[in-house]
């Protein structure tokens, strides 16, 4: 079987080793593309294809029509425009490809926009930490003075964005330029943020939310159509260089089967939690393989081969290794040359 693994983000290199380490019997052949030709993910894959630049939305789903059709690809695993394509799946199904899409259109677009997943989110057992929208000044003051008095800290981030970026945590003592000289991450001087807010004419939703201080934990997950298959649960460790735990917690595994289940997803996905009060709290769902895909495997399943094994003949007679509980994991990078 021919199986498309298009532009996507870097844990696709790794994914694309794992299935090929476990395709003893040479079921699939991996197919990459990518606007880069010097991705590492090219030197990975069977074959690799350069993709065209500058194409979006529909004019990138007609060209991934060709490329299904032409390249006679039976399963495509979609990146890049994953939320369009999953809307497209009669017209791949023409061509004969199936797309293994993480959840319906209408579920991954929810998952993208924070401020909706949040609101829309009922989990009893990890609940997501108080949070308000903001695009106005006077609603980040509104919020501020609402969550203030019932949390210790607050935070902020944007409600449509990834790795992280645009988080930070706000203080009430410190400028931004004092947290700068004493390297401190990921912080922001609480005036220095409303002075800067105040002198944008408009900006995009941002959440002022409250801050979880304690172990953050990733899980890293197979579904079937809203099943939960197999998770390997990863806590980051706080000492730098010290990696990660595999901390098989029932109560963060029961969490995510109950995610899986309500957005309907499907294949590899990523679910974030980070323990306050004493009990884990939900951050996020990424529909699609984590950075961290690599270390959870280690535990013992491989989870990029079972999806795609699962979506490709079914999960029936699939051997699923528990995950080791309590290894510790990490990853170590190695220089290469380009050709």
């Amino acid at each position: 079987m021919r199986v498309w693994y298009n532009r996507t983000f870097s844990s696709v290199n790794a994914a694309i080793k794992l299935i090929r380490e476990a395709d003893t019997e040479g079921r699939f052949t991996i197919v990459h593309s990518n606007a880069n030709r010097h991705a590492p993910a090219a030197r990975l894959a069977h074959e690799f294809h350069v993709e065209p630049t500058g194409l979006k939305g529909d004019a990138y789903v007609d060209w991934c029509l060709a490329f299904c059709r032409d390249q006679k690809i039976d399963i495509f695993v979609p990146g890049r425009e994953a939320t369009v394509l999953a809307a497209e799946h009669a017209r791949f199904a023409d061509v004969g490809t199936r797309v293994l899409s993480a959840a319906p259109p209408a579920q991954l677009k929810r998952i993208h926009d924070k401020a909706d997943f949040y609101a829309a989110t009922v989990l009893p057992d990890a609940p997501v930490a108080a949070f308000r929208p903001f695009d106005t000044l006077e609603q980040f003051d509104a919020a501020y003075a609402e969550l203030r008095p019932q949390h210790a800290k607050l935070c902020v981030k944007p409600a449509h964005g990834i790795y992280g970026l645009g988080f930070a945590i706000i203080d009430e003592e410190r400028s931004s330029a004092a947290l700068l000289m004493k390297g401190v991450e990921y912080h922001i001087g609480y005036q220095d943020l409303r002075r800067g807010l105040g002198e944008l004419d408009s900006f995009n939703t941002m959440l002022l939310m409250e801050f979880l201080d304690g172990p953050e934990y990733s899980v890293d997950s197979v579904g079937d159509h809203g099943r939960l298959v197999a998770a390997v649960v990863r806590r980051k460790l706080p000492q730098a260089g010290s990696g990660q735990l595999i901390d098989m917690r029932q109560d963060i595994l029961d969490a995510t089967a109950r995610l899986c289940a309500d957005y309907e997803l499907n294949g590899v996905f990523n679910a974030q939690f980070r323990e306050g009060g004493g009990r884990p709290r939900l951050l996020e769902i990424n529909p699609r393989m984590s950075g961290g895909i690599g270390m959870a495997c280690l535990a013992g399943p491989n989870l990029p081969y079972i999806a795609l094994r699962g979506f490709a003949a079914g999960y029936d007679g699939l051997e699923i290794p528990a995950p080791r509980h309590g290894m510790r994991v990490a990853e170590v990078s190695v220089a290469t040359e380009l050709a």
